[in-house]
């Protein structure tokens, strides 16, 4: 009779998560409870914690119980370490004789498999060693069932102290029946964030191999920059083979690599060093270095006199889209917190 009132506080802590031992004096180990009425939106995807249903555009993805448990963990901690032992308390109970991590390993698995995840790759759920897992995309969150979705509160805050480096808020999900993000017709209320890559939407790469890609971008443009500079009485005589107003050019050009220089400078020694906030940083610069990219895309036609006009055309073509390929590749490469933070 003592040892069942002496178990019965316990009682309460079972149903708001679990406890690691119910004999009495056993130190609790509290697992914050899910709020099953939640619906959460994360990419093209939303969990309907009420009907236990995954959807991908409104189409339903087949998912057993356990692995969509494991998701509803996932997305009520966004970008939070949920670790091994927290599932295990939850799903699997102290009376419950099992293979406990090839158990989970399945249920990962097979949750990675539905939202066409890869654990080497991770756009949703991020592997750490031996602890836990960690959903590494925006959510957004509501009661299931009422009004449009807004990004949850406490995600925002833990996105935006976990990818400060990328900087992007959280975003509402477009309305799947309208498809613009306020839910008015298409094409009334597009804007240029919409038609970017997201953060979410890219792979996590090795921030080495990120560094050595963006390197080279920098000191292609540093190049430009600089052969122009010391040529230019040869580029003042090709740019007036090519346009009219060629003192208007010359002056750009001019302009436009004095700036250029200092901000590759930065750049490049910002990759080199791995500054902290670099991905913040660039983009903040982003508004700035886009049009300055897009001018000197043109460069390749100051050389048309010995490629040719069709591959001038070609090699400009693939500098217009090396902007937004920095961008990615700050996503990709900076998605995670900087060392120290």
């Amino acid at each position: 009779m003592e040892d069942h009132l002496e178990r019965a506080p316990l009682l309460p802590a079972l149903f708001a998560g679990r406890v690691s031992d119910t004999t009495p004096g056993a130190k609790l180990l509290f697992v914050s409870p899910l709020t099953p009425t939640r619906l959460y939106r994360f990419g093209l995807y939303e969990a309907d914690g009420r009907t236990g249903e995954l959807r991908k555009e409104g189409r339903r993805v087949r998912l057993q119980e356990q692995p969509f448990q494991v998701l509803l963990m996932l997305l009520d901690r966004p970008a939070e370490l949920v670790t091994r032992e927290e599932i295990r308390q939850r799903l699997w109970p102290a009376d419950t004789f099992v293979d406990f991590d090839h158990g989970l390993n399945t249920a990962v698995n097979k949750l990675r498999d539905a939202l066409g995840d890869s654990a080497s790759n991770p756009r949703f759920i991020e592997t750490l060693a031996r602890r836990g897992y960690r959903f590494i995309a925006p959510v957004s969150s509501t009661d299931a069932g009422v009004g449009p979705v807004t990004p949850d509160v406490a995600a925002s805050a833990h996105f935006s102290q976990r990818q400060g480096e990328v900087g992007h808020p959280l975003e509402p999900e477009r309305s799947q029946k309208s498809g613009s993000p306020t839910g008015d017709p298409i094409g009334s209320s597009w804007t240029l964030p919409d038609l970017l890559t997201q953060p979410h939407e890219v792979p996590y790469t090795s921030r080495n191999v990120v560094r050595f890609l963006f390197f080279l971008i920098q000191v292609m443009y540093l190049c430009f920059y600089l052969i122009s500079l010391a040529k230019l009485g040869r580029v003042h005589e090709l740019i007036a083979e090519m346009v009219s107003h060629t003192t208007w050019a010359v002056v750009l050009l001019v302009i436009t690599a004095a700036v250029g220089i200092p901000t590759r400078l930065y750049l490049i020694s910002g990759v080199s060093f791995d500054y902290p906030g670099l991905g913040e940083k660039f983009r903040k610069l982003f508004a700035f270095i886009f049009p300055l990219d897009e001018l000197w895309a043109l460069a390749p036609f100051l050389l048309m006199h010995k490629i040719g006009f069709g591959l001038a055309l070609g090699a400009t073509a693939a500098l217009l889209y090396l902007p937004f390929a920095q961008r990615s590749l700050m996503f990709m490469g900076y998605r995670r917190p900087e060392r120290g933070s």
